[in-house]
């Protein structure tokens, strides 16, 4: 659970107030906290809202993340999103991809899972999340993909050719750790002395402008970073009113 209820409360309702309409959640962050989070700030929702979940993995009561992909166990826990959110549908739901990079048998079972909760209209759109290339094609010969979360930021750019087929396809293509991941004892991004000069030099914080970066890559970017406190919701916030000069982009595109 947070550590102050009631400010993670007032960062969602701000969000929304601030015309946020993306939400980025999953029925086992927290474990079990961030839908009910959700729910109590801003259920009924707005209709422009979307709520964008993922299914795949699970939590042990360790906090470990452990896969959880047996195709009836997606559909369950699309269900479970459903009950604590207190909705009929979701606008999107995430596949997140634990294991191998290959689309084997149980990946194609995942996507048959995936496309019936669609075609029942329990989702909007089927995700993909820590995809391969070569996964995104195979799911794309099975059916139309709403968006694909992988890791992307100015450090790593592993995703570049899944990023670069989103684009061509106009696929949604939402960064996770776009600061740089967070299990990390130095953050590789955020402490990078290119980006924190160029913070200096402009008057940001350094994920102010790795955010900045980031946005600026493609149309199809959505950004979620984690934001725990309202002035940390302001500084994301701005992130959308800055504006790399040419040469600045170029240096930082130079750090991957």
């Amino acid at each position: 659970p947070p550590r102050d209820r009631d400010q993670a409360i007032a960062v969602l309702r701000r969000a929304v107030d601030s015309r946020v309409d993306h939400i980025d959640t999953a029925q086992y962050y927290g474990p079990d906290v961030a839908n009910e989070l959700i729910r109590e700030a801003l259920h009924p929702y707005p209709d422009n809202l979307a709520l964008v979940s993922k299914v795949g993995g699970r939590r042990d009561d360790k906090g470990a993340w452990l896969p959880d992909a047996e195709p009836d166990r997606l559909r369950a826990g699309i269900e479970d999103n459903l009950r604590t959110l207190g909705v009929e549908r979701l606008a999107a739901v995430n596949l997140r991809v634990m294991g191998e990079d290959e689309p084997d048998q149980l990946f194609s079972d995942q996507l048959d899972a995936m496309i019936a909760a669609r075609d029942d209209g329990l989702i909007g759109g089927i995700g993909l999340s820590n995809v391969s290339y070569e996964q995104l094609l195979h799911a794309l010969e099975r059916t139309d993909i709403a968006c694909v979360q992988n890791p992307f930021n100015l450090v790593d750019r592993s995703s570049q050719a899944v990023l670069d087929e989103c684009v061509a396809r106009d696929i949604a293509f939402v960064p996770f750790f776009p600061l740089g991941s967070a299990f990390n004892e130095v953050n590789p991004v955020l402490s990078h002395h290119l980006i924190e000069q160029t913070a200096s030099r402009l008057g940001y914080t350094p994920a102010q402008i790795a955010l900045a970066w980031t946005l600026g890559v493609a149309d199809n970017i959505l950004l979620i970073p984690g934001t725990s406190s309202l002035a940390h919701l302001e500084e994301n916030l701005a992130v959308a009113d800055i504006d790399l000069d040419d040469e600045t982009r170029r240096e930082l595109t130079a750090v991957g």
